[in-house]
């Protein structure tokens, strides 16, 4: 039974759809019920931890990932492109300024 609980909560998507709060409560749960001693509920936890983790850096990165492409598709320029957009304005007006003599 234990293993059974084990395999199913380590499952991407059931912890993607668990908050870490709603996994501690079972696991203590069971452990106040003598169905897992509390070694096995802090390997159990730590194992979770190391799992959900992973799968919200994944959840994340795919989210970014998306959000990126759909903004490229849309022709929506990003903070970062327009930082980069506005250094090279400065150095051309630089540029052109020391060419004619102005200075800024």
């Amino acid at each position: 039974m234990i293993e059974f609980f084990k395999k199913s909560m380590l499952t991407g998507l059931g912890l993607a759809l668990k908050t870490w709060d709603e996994v501690e409560d079972m696991i203590h749960e069971l452990q106040k019920k003598g169905d897992m001693s509390e070694s096995e509920a802090r390997k159990f936890l730590n194992e979770a931890q190391k799992r959900y983790n992973e799968t919200q850096e994944k959840f994340e990165k795919r989210v970014e990932e998306t959000v990126k492409d759909f903004m490229k598709k849309a022709g929506i320029v990003t903070t970062d492109e327009l930082k980069d957009l506005k250094k090279e304005i400065r150095e051309l007006k630089s540029i052109i300024n020391s060419m004619t003599g102005k200075s800024s």
